[in-house]
């Protein structure tokens, strides 16, 4: 029997692959997503991605959604503490493991090991390592689309908010620049893939700058 596990699902591609990737291995099974969301704004931090399109998201991959709401702003405590609340919550319903899309920063692997410890969920890690050139192409190449709702205007041009994630995003990276993002450069919401049972339609908003970051607003097209 493949193990039940859960999914930490920020509405972006790394996520989406990472789903991708659990799918095709028959030792676990994946049950459910968990995502982060300010609860005033009712969005996924630093994503902005809003409640309504993770929720299609969720339809369109055939999994429940978990929300764990956050308060606005957010301590470090606070956000522990809700989080080991729903783990151990989700270990007595069976769940075993809970699975990550990150890729090679190590504090933030050591944060969520940390985090888990003694909830009874194993963390996981399974694109971890992955050259991130490689995966950015393979997930393109692959079908997955996707938009690019944040920038780090210090770490890339500001104008590529907003953009489709694709080779010619990948070109306009300077140099230095992680094609995943990894870093922090950037962050996307994802529309298809292999992943998804159909694609979502999304319409763009208004691009504003907050808090040193610019960020592109998107909202579920009439009919989603």
């Amino acid at each position: 029997m493949p193990r039940p596990i859960l999914l930490s699902w920020s509405s972006g591609k790394d996520s989406a692959w990472t789903l991708h990737c659990l799918r095709q291995d028959p030792s676990v099974l994946v049950v459910g997503l968990v995502t982060t969301v300010n609860a005033t704004f009712d969005r996924v931090a630093m994503h902005g991605t809003r409640r309504a399109i993770l929720e299609a998201q969720a339809n369109a991959l055939g999994l429940p959604l978990h929300v764990v709401p956050l308060p606005w702003p957010c301590t470090n405590a606070e956000y522990e503490s809700a989080m080991r609340q729903a783990l151990i919550a989700a270990a007595r319903d069976g769940v075993t493991g809970m699975a990550f899309g990150d890729l090679f920063l190590a504090d933030v692997r050591d944060y969520r090991v940390q985090l888990l410890a003694g909830t009874g969920i194993e963390p996981m890690f399974p694109i971890w390592g992955d050259d991130t050139t490689a995966l950015a192409h393979q997930m393109i190449d692959a079908g997955l689309r996707a938009v690019v709702t944040a920038v780090d205007p210090r770490q890339v041009p500001a104008d590529l908010a907003g953009q489709a994630f694709d080779q010619d995003f990948l070109a306009r990276l300077p140099t230095g620049a992680d094609p995943c993002g990894e870093n922090g450069e950037f962050h996307t919401c994802v529309l298809a893939g292999p992943m998804f049972s159909a694609p979502l339609s999304l319409q763009p908003g208004e691009v504003v700058t907050r808090d040193g970051f610019v960020f592109a607003d998107f909202l579920l097209a009439e009919g989603q």
